[in-house]
């Protein structure tokens, strides 16, 4: 069960694919415009009625944009995701009705947790962030960093407080509709930390440590690569990139901004100073850019078109850091919001990065030299390949497969 963009949805097409080949029946449930993600997959898919896209672009959704700071961000997104959950909530019920064990993204946590207790089902968290306090660093969707780490803690728990609030209204509904009394104060705050149940986490250990200060059961497993049905690029872009030296992808994945004419202008000047072809991608914000140096694409598996970039520029979403990683190519982030300066830094921290560009503020001269330095630096493109071929050997499937057979077997 997830919910969210297509960033929180496509590794649990992989992971749900992993426990399907060893013989478990998966369906994944989330947003019904996801669905051709499991196309061929072997997996069962259970929509969910509400459209994060058209969330996104409602007024409600474009109100984002006007947070300068992540804590403002989250404080605008209580209000959009409490109401999507009220109508989510129905059929995460009936799917789980159906199911043996559910496993639940950081996003759905204790909501799925308070069904899996009602119905009498083991649950777990499968997450793509790590959500529960640490003193190593501060919270990734407050941006990261290392505030010290006092605070580092503390500011941990005053996320998982705030995201309480979020569920506060549906897990008392769902309760209620299930027959179960009324939840002590901090219950739905102590499940999200994890503190009673086994939480898995869908990132490479290479990339964060597992913090020392987490208790046993927080596991760090390896990235769950989405499950792509081919590896074949469209033709228009076999074609581009045989025309010429490597390309640097453009994207922004599920970001929406609010001038996208704008925006693809300074990156298309950016892209041409630092003497470079482009492959922009559309996405949800709808990026653009025309002539015989660019290309402009809609989705294409990240899988088959990264490992032949120059480099990767994008907003430093989970799913897609994780791709950039796997390719084994430099990557110049430009983070917009919540858990992506996180990603961002760490990316710079690795040496795959020259620096990160945050998005608010961004120019054609910065985001140039950063190009520049990416492409024509050798040290980078070494750090990402040997932390590429590194990623690529791990098995983030394997810990997951082997707690469900626990449960199952």
């Amino acid at each position: 069960m997830t919910a969210g963009s297509r960033g929180d949805v496509a590794p649990f097409t992989g992971l749900g694919h992993g426990l399907a080949r060893a013989g478990h029946a998966v369906t994944l449930v989330t947003h019904g415009c996801f669905e051709p993600l499991v196309a061929g997959s072997g997996l069962g898919f259970h929509a969910l009625p509400v459209d994060p896209r058209a969330e996104l672009e409602s007024t409600r959704g474009r109100g984002l944009h006007r947070s300068a700071t992540d804590v403002g961000k989250m404080l605008r997104a209580v209000g959009i995701v409490r109401a999507a959950l009220a109508r989510m909530t129905d059929d995460l019920v009936v799917a789980a009705g159906k199911s043996d064990v559910l496993l639940l993204s950081g996003s759905l946590g204790p909501v799925g947790h308070a069904i899996a207790e009602a119905l009498g089902l083991p649950s777990m968290g499968t997450h793509l962030q790590p959500l529960s306090p640490t003193r190593e660093f501060a919270p990734p969707l407050l941006g990261g960093g290392h505030w010290g780490a006092a605070a580092n803690r503390l500011a941990g728990h005053g996320v998982n407080l705030a995201v309480e609030r979020v569920f506060s209204a549906a897990v008392p509904t769902v309760r209620a509709r299930l027959g179960l009394p009324p939840a002590r104060l901090g219950t739905g705050r102590r499940i999200r930390a994890g503190l009673r149940l086994p939480v898995f986490h869908g990132f490479s250990p290479l990339v964060v440590p597992r913090p020392r200060d987490w208790r046993p059961g927080l596991r760090v497993c390896g990235y769950w690569w989405p499950y792509d049905r081919d590896d074949l690029l469209p033709a228009r872009v076999r074609e581009f990139l045989d025309a010429g030296p490597a390309p640097v992808f453009v994207g922004l994945g599920s970001a929406t901004v609010p001038d996208p004419e704008r925006l693809s202008g300074t990156i298309v000047r950016a892209l041409r100073r630092a003497g470079l072809r482009g492959v922009v991608q559309r996405g949800w914000g709808g990026l653009a850019a025309a002539g015989e140096d660019m290309l402009t694409i809609g989705e294409v598996p990240h899988a088959a078109l990264f490992p032949r970039m120059a480099a990767v520029v994008h907003h430093a979403g989970a799913g897609t850091t994780a791709a950039g990683l796997r390719a084994g190519v430099p990557a110049v982030p430009l983070p917009v919001q919540f858990d992506e300066g996180f990603w961002a830094e760490r990316l710079v921290s690795l040496g795959v990065a020259p620096c990160a560009v945050p998005l608010r503020g961004l120019t054609a001269d910065r985001l140039a030299a950063a190009l520049v330095r990416a492409t024509r630096d050798p040290a980078h493109r070494k750090c990402a390949e040997r932390l590429g071929a590194r990623i690529r050997e791990e098995d983030g499937v394997a810990p997951v497969l082997q707690a469900v057979d626990g449960l199952t077997g």
